[in-house]
């Protein structure tokens, strides 16, 4: 029997109506595999087959794979597109200042401003429209427009408000924007229509509900209580840890983000939603008029539009801290478990695999020196895998002072790398059309 550390477990990814199977480095055990896909998710009119794609297999995206750093930005970024000839676009985190908007070339070179938010403003997603507009979350309750244009970056237009905590972004086949409310942790997930039109189709349920709570003697206008459970993150979260028990020893850390990073697949009609605190990913069903067409309503004490429990895709500890999440062209999710500093890959049938975490340091066992610091929004260029870094405090990522970034008064404080090893597919066409 080979040396537990030589192991390796095959993962089926989907291509069309066939599987190829990727030997990934993994700790975990395998989960069932269940075919949940709908056909119209797995395309099989493809120039890529399996045939074409079996040859890059052994040099495909893996734990042994390396990362190139295409661009440091002075603040934090957060965000990650690509226009149709590949080029990337982040957004600069400014607070009180000015946000820019760069566009950094995937094959290298240069990044330069093509737009700009006016302040106060901290871009959270971005996403191009069918026309080459690009849609920019701003992580309060608006989202801006602009057209890039590096000779003269124009400053992005209010396109919809009325979304708190706006974060990740997708378009479906019909134009419409989805977008997450992210770090305010209620699990709203919101359909803007093209002329602006804010509506809320559903939630994923937030980890707790407040059918118990009573006004927070601390905070204005809040409740405190609620029946659930909370996700702490360790650090900047600590237990007192004896031989006998890890019990609490402070109350720092939580994470509440239950509707982070959204996709669609290729049918523009199934809807993918990051899970940061489950390390879960959900699946929805949208029909032709825009209308959601999975359960919900099943618990009572969450608002009527809650999802269901069957709406859960999958849920794996690889998934903790789950932040963005990109599909190929035959489905597979690729995602980036930001506290953790890895990414990990979720087949079309519920199968998981990591398939790449920054490896401990020999002395400090920790995993804070990179590459990847804090990963947040990937992006699949062709048979590239592109993420932001905003080299948060968390978990694997702390302390933060580790790597080729680092906090305040750092001056370069966040980076977007590539993958230098390819992916065994090209990424989904986006947006969808």
């Amino acid at each position: 029997m080979l040396p537990y550390r030589a192991r390796t477990r095959s993962l089926l990814l989907a291509a069309g109506t066939a599987l190829l199977a990727i030997p990934l480095s993994t700790c975990t055990e395998p989960s069932a595999d269940s075919p949940a896909a709908s056909s119209a998710d797995s395309p099989a009119s493809s120039a890529e087959s399996p045939a074409s794609t079996a040859g890059a297999v052994h040099d495909s995206f893996s734990q042994a794979s390396t990362f190139t750093t295409l661009f440091k930005a002075p603040v934090g970024v957060e965000g990650l597109t690509a226009d149709r000839d590949g080029n990337l676009y982040t957004g600069g985190r400014g607070g009180a200042a000015t946000c820019p908007i760069w566009r950094i070339p995937s094959s290298g070179g240069a990044a330069v401003i093509v737009g700009t938010l006016a302040p106060p403003c901290g871009p959270a997603g971005l996403a191009f429209d069918r026309h080459g507009d690009l849609f920019i979350t701003d992580g309060s309750d608006k989202i801006f427009k602009l057209h890039p244009d590096a000779a003269a970056p124009p400053v992005g237009v209010l396109f919809a408000s009325g979304v708190p905590g706006a974060n990740g972004v997708a378009f479906d086949r019909d134009d419409n924007l989805w977008v997450s409310d992210g770090v305010t942790s209620q699990g709203r997930v919101w359909r803007i229509a093209p002329d602006g039109t804010v509506a809320e189709v559903f939630r994923v349920p937030p980890l707790a509900n407040s059918v118990n709570g009573v006004p927070s003697p601390t905070v204005p206008g809040a409740l405190q209580g609620g029946v659930g459970r909370d996700a702490r993150a360790l650090p900047p979260g600590n237990v007192t840890i004896t031989e006998t028990s890890r019990a609490a020893a402070d109350t720092n850390g939580s994470v509440g983000i239950v509707a982070n990073g959204v996709a669609f697949s290729a049918s523009g009609r199934t809807m993918f939603i990051a899970d940061t605190s489950r390390g879960a990913i959900w699946r929805v069903e949208i029909d032709r008029r825009g209308n959601l067409a999975s359960p919900v309503g099943c618990d009572t004490t969450y608002t009527a539009n809650t999802l269901c429990l069957d709406d859960v895709f999958v849920q794996h500890p690889a998934l903790e801290g789950l932040d963005g999440i990109a599909l190929d062209r035959f489905g597979n999710i690729w995602g980036v478990a930001n506290e953790r500093n890895a990414v990990a890959v979720v087949s079309p049938f519920g199968g998981v695999r990591e398939v790449f975490r920054n490896p401990p340091d020999a002395t400090t066992k920790l995993r804070n020196t990179g590459p990847l610091e804090f990963p947040t929004s990937p992006i699949l260029v062709g048979r590239t895998f592109c993420v932001t870094q905003s080299d948060g405090g968390r978990r694997d990522n702390f302390p933060n002072s580790g790597g080729e970034v680092g906090p305040a008064p750092a001056a370069e404080r966040a980076k977007v790398s590539c993958a230098d090893a390819r992916l065994p597919f090209s990424g989904l066409d986006l947006p969808i059309r």
